[in-house]
């Protein structure tokens, strides 16, 4: 399922990054990495605020629905 569909406060584990190789890096560079906790902290238009080895990172809408949880 893709974290954008994630309930707030609950805490997932990422499964796989997709997206083109760029956007993996880019992920991966910001702590979106396979086995990774994530914890969605607030959704606001679909963009989503989330923390991610104990740091909050503000993802897109698009980003989002590329990390599977």
């Amino acid at each position: 399922m893709p974290l954008i569909y994630a309930k707030t406060g609950e805490e997932n584990i990422i499964k796989k990054v997709g997206g083109g190789s760029d956007t993996r890096k880019f992920l991966e560079n910001l702590g979106f990495v396979t086995g990774s906790a994530v914890t969605v902290v607030s959704k606001i238009s679909g963009n989503v605020i989330v923390t991610v080895k104990n740091s909050r990172v503000a993802v897109s809408k698009e980003m989002a629905q590329k990390i599977i949880i």
